[in-house]
């Protein structure tokens, strides 16, 4: 039986509100927060399923993860691009962080996706490259996620 490590157990229950003169960051980045936090649940249950062999239902939770998170990221490529010039360099790095976390977690459900396809046709040495290589992009995302942490916890007067 294939053993994943359920590497997103850390997951950030603090909202993030980034204090900008731009009232739409802040009313989206609770949607965003939202959206990481649904993703990493949903991440975690999929490896889950897959660790119980239930391959169909774990395939929709991480489809519902990839969801989650390419919607995160579209919202805050969105504030990027349409607030650069409004956010100082501390909530840019904070943005870039998010993003560059955001886009290993979608790489890990694409390649968590691969395994679960080729383990429901007992190809298992596949299946577990797959999911190791799932596993290893999400211990990368973990890396951004504290450092997106950090950020927060060393700047306290930019983030509610």
């Amino acid at each position: 039986m294939i053993v994943f490590v359920l590497a997103l157990l850390i997951i950030s229950a603090a909202v993030i509100f980034i204090d900008s003169s731009v009232d739409n960051i802040n009313k989206t980045m609770p949607e965003i927060s939202d959206l990481i936090v649904n993703g990493d649940k949903d991440y975690n249950e999929a490896v889950q399923l897959v660790n119980d062999r239930d391959f169909n239902n774990a395939m929709a939770k991480a489809e519902a993860a990839g969801n989650n998170y390419e919607n995160s990221l579209s919202k805050l490529q969105d504030i990027k691009n349409e607030f650069s010039d409004d956010i100082n360099d501390i909530q840019k790095e904070y943005i870039d962080t998010v993003i560059n976390e955001l886009n290993l977690k979608i790489q890990a459900v694409d390649k968590l996706k691969l395994s679960i396809e080729n383990l429901q046709v007992y190809s298992n040495y596949t299946g577990s490259t797959y999911g190791s290589e799932a596993n290893d992009l999400i211990y990368e995302a973990v890396q951004y996620q504290n450092e997106r942490d950090s950020i927060v916890k060393d700047n306290p007067n930019l983030f509610k």
